[in-house]
């Protein structure tokens, strides 16, 4: 029986169909990179210090004075969480004494910020940090309001192939993207940060779940050659420019809730997409929706002017077609076997230490010194040629070489770091931890089967033959003249 990739050969690789559905599957991922880096402005921490009230009797020298100074990166500056007790220096005030001369400020009580803070306004109108005065005390707010986000792209990562596997890729493609955009633009109306984390964390679902069906729907509806430039130039490159358009965004509007309702527009721009991008031929097959599959078909030939078969899916060949695939398949089922195990695991390290790397850098960028909209804007377009020279990469180099060989450069100059001299940056701590764990999974990524020039393994049964550091000689051709393939390509 011939397989999928056999029976739609007469389609041609590169047609108006194609394209078509190469660039809306691209532009759908541009919400993704708006969503998934939004926290670096949304919660960005302004300079900040001890609101003290229009109503203190206090003389001109006293209120400069009012605020303690602490050491921070060599110079002194005014202490964020600290004031001086205001009824003793209103009484200082009251007597003449002046600060410094008759009063030693260093003797002096201090108390903490009791009436609210005064935020700076030079970078930012408003953030959630100024609106809900996550500073001080409630600083550790901040950091988990993007860490819970994370926990939703993690549970997003778990289900959405899942749920697209039982209800068709292209319905869970629109349904993620309803969640992402709708979320998003729920997160406006919150009136306490609990409510707008809440939110944050069904975006981060949504978010993800849409990234991952899309690369998912392009791969099982493109041909063999223009896979990889789907999943480096096109996905890849379209969250880049999502992310590039983000600073942009934030530089002319400053207040979190007008950005937050300008990030949702591109999503309501994505719904006339749904008349255009068709459901998976492969998995309407695997589900034996043959006719379905078939008209999907017919289209995409009329569409690129090629003359199909009157049959192109053969009623014998689809009689051979007994998936075990009634047997139900979940996520359990890749720890099975000890080998997919393996692969598995290695795979799951890989993504994760790999993105630990990649959104800690991201999400620090506007921290480093400069300007924080340009250093955001930079860090998305450092982006673009890297997908450019993985996608060149990729057309003749193994790929455990090449991940390796990048993720030794990248840990390498995470690890270089702490050799900078201290009047630039010296937080080395973070940069070490992630250099160390990208050159550790670097190592790792050497013992994963490679994929280069081989035909891939389509189902559970195929990835059995498929061995760590190496596949099996045999591997490529039991898996072309296995005597049942299945037209099937899951999630995982």
């Amino acid at each position: 029986m011939r397989d999928y990739d056999e029976v739609t050969a007469f389609l041609g690789e590169w047609g108006p169909f194609q394209r078509l559905i190469f660039f809306l599957l691209s532009a759908s991922i541009i919400p993704n990179g708006f969503n998934g880096m939004s926290v670096v402005f949304l919660a960005a921490t302004p300079e900040h210090r001890c609101r003290v009230p229009d109503t203190a009797n206090l003389s001109s020298a006293w209120r400069n004075h009012s605020i303690p100074l602490r050491l921070q990166d060599g110079r002194e500056v005014p202490h964020s969480c600290r004031r001086y007790r205001l009824a003793a220096i209103a009484n200082f005030s009251a007597l003449g004494l002046e600060p410094g001369r008759d009063v030693d400020l260093e003797q002096l009580e201090q108390e903490s910020c009791l009436d609210g803070w005064e935020f700076s306004q030079d970078i930012y109108l408003s953030t959630i940090v100024t609106e809900w005065s996550l500073v001080c005390e409630d600083d550790w707010k901040t950091p988990l309001t993007s860490s819970l986000f994370f926990l939703g792209v993690l549970f997003g990562s778990f289900v959405s192939g899942q749920l697209s596997d039982r209800f068709g890729r292209k319905s869970i493609l629109f349904a993620t993207m309803a969640v992402q955009t709708g979320f998003s633009f729920l997160q406006i109306f919150s009136i306490n940060w609990e409510m707008f984390t809440v939110l944050f964390v069904i975006v981060g679902m949504g978010q993800i779940s849409n990234y991952v069906v899309a690369f998912i729907l392009g791969t099982e509806i493109l041909g063999k050659s223009v896979r990889i430039i789907f999943s480096t130039l096109g996905v890849c490159t379209f969250f880049a420019v999502g992310y590039m358009l983000l600073p942009l965004f934030a530089y002319f509007i400053r207040d979190w809730r007008m950005l937050l309702l300008a990030l949702t527009v591109p999503g309501v721009l994505c719904i006339p997409l749904w008349w255009f991008i068709p459901e998976s031929p492969r998995w309407l097959i695997s589900q034996r929706r043959f006719i379905e599959a078939e008209n999907i078909v017919q289209k995409a030939a009329k569409m690129n002017n090629k003359a199909a078969p009157v049959v192109i899916f053969d009623p014998m060949e689809l009689q051979e077609l007994k998936l075990p695939s009634q047997q139900k398949i979940l996520i359990l089922s890749l720890f099975r076997t000890r080998n997919i195990a393996t692969i598995t695991i290695m795979s799951l390290m890989l993504w994760m230490l790999t993105s630990v790397g990649y959104f800690a850098l991201s999400l620090n960028a506007p921290n480093l010194h400069g300007d924080a909209y340009l250093n955001c804007f930079l860090s998305a377009l450092i982006e673009v040629p890297a997908y450019i020279t993985a996608w060149l990469l990729l057309q003749t180099l193994p790929r455990r070489y090449i991940i390796a060989g990048v993720l030794f450069l990248g840990g390498g100059v995470l690890l270089l770091i702490q050799l900078v001299p201290e009047g630039a940056y010296n937080r080395v701590l973070p940069y070490i931890l992630m250099g160390s764990l990208t050159v550790l999974i670097g190592i790792i990524t050497l013992f994963l089967p490679e994929s280069f020039g081989v035909t891939l393994p389509e189902t559970l049964e195929q990835m059995q033959k498929v061995k760590g550091f190496r596949l099996r000689k045999n591997t490529r051709d039991s898996t072309e003249k296995e005597e049942n393939p299945k037209v099937l390509i899951t999630s995982f």
